[in-house]
């Protein structure tokens, strides 16, 4: 068994450690033909990872103009830690509001400390995901490819 084998991580522990950490770092092709780094904040629905942004930010602009996109979570602070997940995607953009408003909320309630994670929300919250609405489009990305390691599996001893 290679050892790239060895720390591959499986779909069960891919999903596990998506839905754990809390930022991605999106590439996508810049408008001088570099790369163009990002981070966004992101949910899981069935399997697939999901964004916003602001409808004009350089991102959302280069995925207009190219909708695909690398996307990469990494975690871990020494070699022997390192754990990560690195997708190939198409990018779906989502512009309608009826995507967008319960998206919002899906993000609010994962990145807000203090925020139900179920229930209805207040309606100054309601109201304020809903104007960012507005300005914002979405990001549902398509995997194509995907590499994974968790460099914890070589200490554990797990092949």
């Amino acid at each position: 068994m290679s050892r790239r084998d060895q720390i591959t991580m499986s779909e069960d522990e891919a999903l596990a450690f998506l839905e754990e950490e809390r930022t991605v770092v999106c590439a996508t092709h810049g408008p001088r033909g570099w790369p163009h780094l990002m981070p966004l904040w992101y949910v899981v629905r069935d399997g697939r990872m999901w964004a916003w942004t602001f409808a004009r930010s350089q991102k959302a602009i280069n995925l207009e103009r190219d909708p695909r996109a690398t996307l990469q979570v990494e975690a871990g602070d020494t070699y022997d830690q390192l754990r990560g997940v690195m997708l190939e995607c198409d990018v779906v953009l989502h512009r309608d509001l009826e995507t967008l408003v319960p998206l919002g909320t899906e993000i609010l309630r994962r990145y807000t400390p203090g925020v139900a994670q179920d229930g209805p929300l207040p309606d100054e919250v309601t109201a304020m995901v809903e104007a960012q609405a507005t300005k914002r489009v979405a990001f549902e990305f398509v995997e194509r490819r995907r590499s994974t390691w968790d460099h914890r599996k070589l200490a554990q001893g797990v092949y």
